[in-house]
């Protein structure tokens, strides 16, 4: 595998994208590998699932991440008598001019912060499909462009099941990354229960990168070179899933490409213009446990170590390239 030094595109990346990480942990007390992961999801132009029990900062996360760079932002809280229009916006008749006018809806924003998505009906939920997947939304037969750059963070309770509506796999399958972000070490409990209010220190947090400085690193995404045999090691990888019991439904072809893009924006985070197979198994967790089904009649947090463990087993028995 070619590990030559860094391209000049790529040192030139780090510094932003690693101020972009530390500003994050300013006011986010946890595993750097979790900031990590999620400024990877930013960085391929993917949206981000953040999924575990509550008071573990969640919400905290994805507050963070957004007010960190110089775009519009927009959180919105769902429940279950949330409304398509109330995230698309809807057409309203002008009766001085005689005509409907299209308003613009809270989704029009750059990042948007879907608090407790699964928390809302179906329908709503399937209102972010086209947004999500063609950076569009189209209303009464209008189409309306999605500003860029463009991202969903998706929180949702795993363990609470009172007036929730599980998330279908055409929703999950939007996501390119899916992260639990756990319970938090000692010394990080700690400085937690010290006093200070993070999450209000999070609606001010001052961005450090502007929309455009985000652009420049999404599109250098594209430029980080994969080695042919780790094309095979993705394709090992993905393949495995699909191979039976306990999987009922393996890994479709473009979770194997989401696998591949989400490898280079995380080796894109260490300033690197080469994917190791080290990046792969960084990410394929995240990027392929939501996509499998297994034969299972657990919920919550149990179905969700479960699959997990499916992929933990899967990179333990398929060979990695040298």
């Amino acid at each position: 595998m070619n590990t030559d030094a860094p391209h000049p595109a790529a040192e030139a990346f780090a510094p932003s994208i690693e101020r972009l990480i530390t500003n994050i942990r300013r006011v986010f007390i946890g595993s750097e590998e979790v900031v990590r992961l999620a400024v990877a999801t930013l960085l391929a132009r993917g949206h981000l699932l953040i999924e575990d029990v509550p008071g573990i900062g969640k919400t905290l996360l994805g507050v963070a991440l957004a007010r960190s760079i110089d775009a519009s932002f927009k959180r919105i809280q769902f429940t279950n008598d949330l409304l398509p229009s109330d995230i698309l916006g809807l057409s309203i008749f002008n009766p001085r001019t005689g005509g409907f006018e299209f308003k613009f809806g809270p989704i029009f924003n750059q990042i948007i912060l879907a608090d407790e998505i699964n928390r809302t009906t179906p329908k709503t939920q399937s209102a972010l499909l086209e947004a999500m997947s063609d950076l569009r939304v189209t209303v009464d037969g209008q189409t309306h462009p999605l500003p860029s750059p463009f991202m969903i963070i998706a929180t949702q309770n795993p363990v609470e099941y009172h007036g929730t509506f599980p998330l279908p796999e055409a929703q999950l399958d939007r996501f390119l990354l899916r992260l639990k972000i756990g319970y938090p070490t000692r010394d990080d409990e700690r400085e937690i229960i010290r006093g200070r209010d993070y999450y209000e220190q999070a609606q001010t947090l001052p961005p450090v990168l502007t929309a455009a400085e985000v652009a420049v690193l999404q599109n250098g995404v594209e430029a980080v070179r994969l080695d042919d045999s780790l094309f095979g090691y993705i394709l090992d990888l993905v393949g495995e899933t699909r191979n039976g019991r306990p999987v009922k439904l393996g890994v479709s072809p473009r979770g194997a490409l989401l696998l591949r893009r989400a490898a280079q924006a995380y080796a894109l985070t260490f300033g690197r213009t080469y994917v190791t197979p080290d990046d792969i198994q960084a990410v394929a967790v995240p990027v392929l446990a939501h996509r499998i089904i297994i034969d299972s009649q657990s919920y919550g947090l149990v179905r969700i170590r479960e699959s997990d463990a499916v992929i933990v087993d899967i990179l333990h028995k398929v060979a990695v390239p040298v």
